[in-house]
């Protein structure tokens, strides 16, 4: 999931060339006071466009604590954005206020009730700790997010290397949130677009607790991450032969399958599954 600053005409216009799988033209941090509504058009004119074709489509407005949040969900919403994505969720409230509004709003353009989903973004402790609720609070809920540096400002600490431990807790409660709301979850942006090494290392982490994929900040680092979550070519040969092996187990209407001398159970099938799903998109 891509960053693209909503004031920038050069960047909405051309960023689908990338290829991210998800695109967020943000009308929050990237855009200064003075550009709010200069962006709120470009994004508008971007959505109505449709030059992002298959990539699916996110804003991410101002905070509820602003007074532009209601314009930027007006305008995202009318414009057909597919996500919005509301930063500093803390609470169940903040995510009903949303909601009721994008209720009202299409009701009001004409766009089927529940079409604009929303994905919340937990930035603090208050927002780790309340995820389980946050995440299960709506059907329109499709995704959460963790944003590292804002929490770790909460947190009052700072980001160190390696393992991270600093913000370990926080994914860990994100993604159980996520898992047991049966949505995605969506790891930190990391900051330094010229360090490849400590990018590929916490997307390592990322991958390995489960998260569905990561927000990025530079077109350079879609190739990475989907090749960091690509399936290898022997993942992706057991995962098949295990989906073969299953098939042929009820076609033959045995109730215990194996393979290669070992027993073959319904979770090691589900993840062959998603095994070939992600060599499907990779």
């Amino acid at each position: 999931m891509m960053f693209i600053p909503g004031d920038s005409a050069g960047m909405l216009s051309n960023s689908y060339i990338y290829r991210p799988d998800s695109v967020m033209f943000d009308l929050e941090d990237a855009v200064s006071l003075a550009e709010k509504d200069t962006a709120r058009l470009l994004v508008f004119n971007t959505l109505k466009a449709n030059l992002y074709g298959d990539i699916e489509t996110v804003v991410r407005i101002n905070g509820v604590e602003t007074p532009f949040w209601e314009d930027d969900l007006d305008m995202a919403v009318r414009g057909g954005v597919e996500v919005i994505r509301l930063p500093k969720t803390e609470s169940v409230a903040d995510v009903k206020e949303i909601e009721n509004r994008i209720e009202n709003i299409e009701k009001a353009c004409g766009r089927p009730i529940g079409d604009t989903k929303i994905m919340a973004a937990i930035e603090s402790a208050c927002g780790v700790v309340n995820a389980v609720s946050i995440a299960a609070c709506t059907p329109r809920m499709i995704a959460i997010a963790l944003a590292g540096f804002d929490y770790l400002v909460d947190m009052q600490t700072s980001r160190s290397s390696g393992s991270e431990p600093e913000l370990f807790y926080a994914r860990a409660t994100v993604l159980h949130a996520a898992r047991a709301a049966k949505i995605d979850a969506f790891d930190v942006a990391y900051g330094n677009v010229n360090d490849e090494e400590g990018f590929l290392r916490e997307v390592a982490i990322a991958k390995n607790l489960g998260f569905n994929g990561k927000s990025l900040i530079h077109p350079r680092q879609i190739e990475l991450l989907h090749k960091a979550y690509a399936p290898t070519t022997g993942e992706v040969d057991y995962a098949r032969k295990v989906i073969q092996a299953a098939k042929d187990a009820q076609e033959k209407n045995l109730g215990v399958v194996s393979l290669d001398g070992k027993m073959i159970d319904p979770p090691v099938i589900h993840e062959a599954q998603r095994v070939i799903l992600l060599s499907d998109h990779s």
